[in-house]
């Protein structure tokens, strides 16, 4: 056993009989409380009440339904909510240093360095007239100071490490020649160039074969597990989300009805979640004899949301008050939470 440097001391030994104190936990890298975003004038609430944490190291998967305010929340987080869009209440803050407090320059010089987004469009994300080697290269010159040799060298390895084919002939050419899961690539390319401490995924896999986007979970997956980043991953696909987060957080009409530890989607407590699992197409080595079940109806309109649960309307197991009142998010088990009045016994 090597001995103790001399200018560091061995820690007390604790007095026989009393357990030796846990050092506290971190703070969280992230924290979201009571997010609320509206469109105009604040008649229609498309986010109600959000609130997460996110630590370093951590992968927290969000899903939810088309329009449920997944892809608001993240976008409220990076500071680039659409026009007419507001966020009404709530406090975001990066490293305990509120966003909004924050003068827009250095909000500004943290994005791509200190967090990076993986955008839904990647056509949209990507400059037309620019070819791509210009636009992943820009970001080690203005960022690093990098020479327009050392950053296309640098461009070309990050091409090359999200598995695009040929990434020599991609630097020379222009976002409309690619395919949709190129461009994919090349958006996540650009949000991880710098190792930004929190990555901001969404749906980072949906025009992208089995393969490569086995590829860029991995990519994620390591980037928490090796470098302590934090990753936010909003998807479609549930069976992503096994093995591969921690907690994952399930949003319909701009609320967060339940939080299921460690992504084990086996048995979810709401009605929301199991309807969503009912509707998944079975994996091609899954043999599952019944019909896919979708969920009835549709989901709710930000202007037209009534007193109650919003997921009444379309639950299988309604009770009376689900339709009076809106149960609140309360832990049903440990690290388990649920918005649902069954659930909670009702």
């Amino acid at each position: 056993m090597p001995e103790l440097a001399p200018d560091r001391a061995a820690p007390p030994s604790p007095p026989p009989g009393r357990e030796p104190q846990a050092s506290p936990a971190p703070p969280p890298m992230v924290e979201i409380r009571d997010l609320s975003v509206s469109f105009g004038r604040g008649r229609m609430m498309a986010v109600r009440g959000v609130g997460l944490e996110l630590s370093g190291g951590e992968v927290v998967g969000l899903v939810g339904e088309s329009g449920s305010g997944k892809s608001l929340t993240a976008l409220s987080l990076m500071g680039l909510l659409p026009h007419g869009a507001r966020q009404e209440t709530g406090t975001i803050t990066f490293k305990g240093e509120s966003l909004a407090d924050m003068p827009p320059k250095k909000r500004r010089e943290m994005c791509g360095r200190n967090m990076g987004m993986v955008f839904q469009e990647p056509l949209t994300a990507l400059n037309p007239v620019l070819t791509i080697g210009e636009q992943v290269s820009e970001i080690f010159r203005i960022r690093l100071g990098k020479s327009r040799a050392e950053a296309g060298g640098m461009a070309l390895g990050l091409l090359s490490q999200v598995g695009l084919p040929n990434p020599r002939q991609a630097m020379r050419s222009y976002p409309h020649r690619f395919s949709g899961g190129m461009r994919q690539r090349v958006v996540i390319a650009m949000a991880l160039a710098l190792d930004p401490e929190l990555v901001v995924a969404d749906e980072p896999t949906t025009a992208l074969d089995p393969t490569i986007a086995a590829q860029i979970i991995r990519l994620l997956s390591d980037m928490a597990a090796d470098r302590g980043s934090a990753v936010l991953f909003i998807t479609h696909n549930l069976r992503l989300l096994p093995g591969l987060a921690s907690r994952v957080l399930v949003m319909y009409a701009g609320l967060i009805v339940e939080q299921i530890p460690g992504g084990d989607l086996a048995d979810p407590g709401h009605p929301y979640t199991r309807g969503l699992l009912r509707a998944l197409p079975p994996a091609p080595s899954e043999r599952r004899p019944e019909r896919l079940v979708p969920i009835p109806g549709q989901p709710p309109s930000p202007g037209d949301l009534e007193a109650g649960c919003p997921f009444a309307p379309r639950c299988p197991v309604v009770l009376p008050p689900c339709r009076r009142s809106l149960p609140a998010l309360l832990e049903t088990a440990p690290g388990r939470l649920a918005r649902c009045h069954r659930c909670q016994g009702a």
